[in-house]
């Protein structure tokens, strides 16, 4: 085994804790706001596997959308609904047990079926042979899939101008009730 193998089996196994760490604090989390903090750790984690893979590309990506963009318009909308922030609240689901075996039923169908598949084994050569070029991929972006992609960037824009209005909404109210309660 050379260092090299060595090195990226020891980055496999540190970035397998992490994402797998992570997603467990996620569903064990008792804070919406630490939960959607692992859910950040845990896709870093998945970035750290496509940069193993040498998909640069890919990994910019999920670090740019996922990361970047879907994590941190979760987290400004746990900010935004005020009643999650309070310090000590906790929220609580009593049917937790039921999420848990749900869970466990996917994960042994997931095993079971992993077990059951052959894969196949890529040559050395088709490791190490890129199947699309990032060039391609950004002319189906532009070409084809342009309108698409608008769509989704306007979707993004107005879900946060939703957002803003909703907050200053609540400011508003919220004014307005000290107000009239004279505080």
């Amino acid at each position: 085994m050379t260092i090299e193998h060595a090195t990226q089996i020891f980055a496999f196994v540190i970035l397998t804790l992490m994402t797998l760490g992570g997603g467990l604090a996620v569903v064990t989390s008792r804070n919406l706001f630490h939960a959607a903090l692992f859910l950040i750790l845990s896709l870093a984690g998945v970035v750290g596997y496509y940069v193993l893979l040498d998909t640069g590309f890919l990994a910019v990506v999920q670090l740019l959308i996922y990361i970047g963009a879907i994590s941190i318009l979760i987290l400004f909308s746990i900010m935004l609904t005020r009643g999650l922030m309070i310090p000590g609240q906790v929220q609580r689901n009593e049917q937790w047990w039921i999420a848990a075996l749900v869970v466990f039923l996917i994960f042994v169908v997931l095993v079971v079926a992993l077990w059951q598949t052959t894969w196949p084994i890529a040559s050395e050569e088709a490791l190490h042979t890129p199947n699309v070029a990032i060039g391609q991929l950004g002319a189906a972006l532009v070409g084809p899939y342009a309108i698409p992609f608008e769509i989704i960037s306007v979707l993004l824009l107005a879900a946060l101008v939703g957002a803003i209005v909703l907050a200053r909404e609540l400011e508003n109210h919220s004014a307005r009730a000290d107000a009239e309660t004279g505080e």
